[in-house]
């Protein structure tokens, strides 16, 4: 079976949640390319997120997401992974929803912190209780999420591929404006 792919899918959601990991395999599926946007902001600064964090601050950061996820979107359609705060701002969430489709990858935060709790890269994450910053950032987060124009829900029994084909079954069925399914490909 081959697929359509007519806007790009951001993934959206907490650190942890598996944006970058399904949406690789999710992007193989559908012959598109794969795209990360804190990948393609540490290319383009020569240093990591948490070195960023660290010499510029998040607000400085956070200017330098919305500059690159507006160039991705401008791109060819593919999956984009975005960082868990890229979609906080409302100037991002329009961008997105106007040239592409968000796909919250809802999971709950006993996965989150499984998922986290042993990851040195979480800048968000040095702090002296790691677990209850993820849990602050969880209830703050959750609702912003819930504004995505698709939420899928993983969990600890999926496999990364059967979580990839779910969110294209997902989109098949909700969004055939994004994704077609081509049953003679």
């Amino acid at each position: 079976m081959a697929w359509h792919l007519k806007k790009t899918i951001v993934m959206v959601g907490m650190m942890g949640a598996g944006k970058t990991a399904v949406g690789t395999q999710l992007a193989r599926h559908l012959g598109a390319p794969f795209l990360d946007s804190d990948e393609e902001i540490e290319r383009a600064a020569m240093m990591s997120v948490a070195e960023i964090f660290a010499r510029d601050g998040e607000p400085f950061f956070r200017a330098k997401e919305t500059q690159v996820l507006s160039r991705l979107l401008d791109g060819t359609p593919g999956v984009l992974s975005t960082g868990g705060g890229a979609f906080l701002a409302e100037k991002n969430r329009e961008m997105i929803h106007a040239r592409g489709v968000s796909v919250w990858l809802r999971a709950d935060l006993g996965l989150l912190w499984n998922r986290v709790r042993h990851k040195t890269s979480r800048p968000l994450l040095k702090t002296p209780d790691p677990k209850g910053t993820l849990a602050a950032l969880y209830e703050a987060r959750v609702p912003i999420y819930a504004l995505a124009d698709v939420a899928v829900d993983t969990g600890a029994d999926y496999a990364i591929d059967e979580m990839a084909l779910k969110v294209a079954e997902t989109l098949a069925r909700l969004r055939p404006d994004v994704l077609e399914r081509d049953e003679d490909g």
